[in-house]
C-alpha cells in the first residue's frame, strides 16, 4: 500500500506508540488520505471528533515541530489537490470515494502473503467461527454463506449478548483454531471483548476491518483493511466486502477438496431445480 496516499499515511504511522486519542486522529487521517494535506488543525480536528491541541500534540508525537510541518511534509509526499468533477452530485462523489477505496485495496493486495496466511489459518481451524456485529452482520454472513460450500463446519456469529462468549466457547472445544472477524464503524465495544476472549482461549484472530487503526486492531493477529466510504448518511463498505471474496478465494487455495466440494453442490443444486436459470 505503500504507493497510496493511505498507504504513505500508514507507514508513517506504523510502529509509533499512540495514544488512543492519537490512533482516533490517525485512523482518520488514512480515512480521508487525499484531503488530509490541505486541512488546516481546526478542520481535521473537527473531522476527527478531537480537540486542536490534541492534532498538534499528535503531529508532535510523530517527531514533527507541529502541525504545519506534518502538512508540509504530507503535500511533500503527495502533491497536488484532491481532484473530483465540479459538476458530480452528492451520489457521485460517494461513488468516486468508493473506487478510491478500491483503487486503495488493489494497492494493499500487491503483497498477498498476509492473505495467503490468512486463508491457510482459516482453511485448518475446524470448526470456524466467523464473527459479525450490527454493521458487519451482513459481511459475515455473506462470508459464512459462501464458505459453507467449501468449509466443512462454518458457524456464524452475528448476534451479541451473552451467548456470544458461550458460541466462542463451543467452537474452541469442538476444535477451532481460528476465528474470522468482520469489524466496520461504529465499532461495538461487544465485538472488541469477544476478540480479547478469543485469543485468551487460544484462538488465532484474523480480523477485515475499516483501517489498521480500528479499535479491534490491538485485539487481532492479522488485521485486513478495506476503507470504508463516508460520504453518505450511512458507511457504504465495497472494500471490506471485496476482501471477504478474496479471503473466501485464499481459503479455497488452502482447501485440496475446494473444488470438489463446490461440484458436488452444483450437482445437487441441479438436481432440485434449485435456481431459476
Amino acid at each position: 500500500m505503500t504507493h497510496s496516499p493511505a498507504g504513505r499515511l500508514q507507514g508513517l504511522f506504523e510502529g509509533r506508540r499512540l495514544t488512543p486519542t492519537q490512533r482516533r486522529i490517525a485512523h482518520c487521517m488514512v480515512r480521508h488520505a487525499d484531503e488530509v494535506p490541505f486541512l488546516s488543525s481546526v478542520e481535521l480536528a473537527e473531522l476527527a471528533g478531537v480537540s486542536q491541541p490534541s492534532v498538534t500534540r499528535f503531529a508532535v508525537a510523530l517527531g514533527f515541530d507541529g502541525y504545519p510541518a506534518l502538512r508540509r511534509d504530507l503535500r511533500e509526499r503527495a502533491p497536488g489537490a484532491p481532484s473530483a468533477p465540479a459538476e458530480a452530485n452528492g451520489y457521485q462523489q460517494a461513488v468516486e470515494a468508493e473506487v478510491a477505496n478500491l483503487r486503495r485495496l488493489a494497492d494493499f493486495l500487491a503483497d498477498p502473503a498476509p492473505l495467503q496466511r490468512a486463508g491457510r489459518l482459516l482453511a485448518q481451524s475446524r470448526p470456524l467461527p466467523v464473527l459479525g456485529l450490527r454493521a458487519a452482520a451482513a459481511q459475515a454472513r455473506g462470508f459464512a454463506y459462501f464458505a459453507a460450500k467449501v468449509h466443512p463446519d462454518v458457524r456464524l456469529l452475528d448476534e451479541g449478548g451473552t451467548m456470544l462468549v458461550d458460541r466462542i466457547d463451543a467452537a474452541r472445544l469442538a476444535g477451532a483454531s481460528a476465528l474470522l472477524c468482520f469489524a466496520l464503524p461504529r465499532h461495538p465495544r461487544e465485538v472488541v471483548e469477544a476478540l480479547a476472549y478469543a485469543r485468551e482461549r487460544g484462538l488465532t484472530v484474523v480480523t477485515v476491518a475499516d483501517s489498521a487503526f480500528a479499535p479491534v486492531a490491538a485485539e487481532s493477529d492479522i488485521l485486513v483493511p478495506g476503507a470504508v466510504g463516508t460520504g453518505l448518511a450511512f458507511d457504504t463498505a465495497c472494500a471490506p466486502m471485496l476482501l471477504g471474496r478474496v479471503l473466501l478465494e485464499a481459503m479455497c487455495d488452502a482447501l485440496p477438496d475446494a473444488q470438489a466440494r463446490m461440484e458436488r453442490f452444483d450437482v445437487r443444486a441441479a438436481d432440485r431445480g434449485l435456481f431459476a436459470e
